[in-house]
């Protein structure tokens, strides 16, 4: 049971940052005019990538100001995610599964 909880948030941490890069990405495309968002299905995505993303990049946002107009915060908040997935992660359920088992 233990193992399957890690599983499950190791896997929303992976599909988290994949929704920061993909919301990262999005943005560039829309600020280039290669996709625009008049479009009922990139605006649905736009939507969905904003609610997602916001609550966690919002924190970043408020203490890393933009560096020449570029908003560095999803590097700063990938880089933090990747830590807590591949240190902080491990650290905290390697007791409980060791052990429940």
């Amino acid at each position: 049971m233990i193992s399957f909880l890690y599983f499950v948030i190791d896997g929303l941490l992976g599909l988290l940052i994949l929704a920061i890069i993909v919301s990262a990405i999005l943005s560039w495309l829309v600020a280039f005019n290669v996709i625009n968002l008049r479009n009922q299905f990139v605006y649905g995505v736009a939507r969905f990538l904003d609610a997602v993303t916001t609550p966690v990049l919002r924190p970043f946002q408020r203490l890393i100001p933009p560096l020449g107009g570029v908003d560095i915060s999803p590097i700063i908040a990938i880089l933090i995610l990747q830590g807590i997935k591949g240190y902080l992660l491990p650290w905290a359920f390697r007791p409980l599964i060791g052990l429940i088992g």
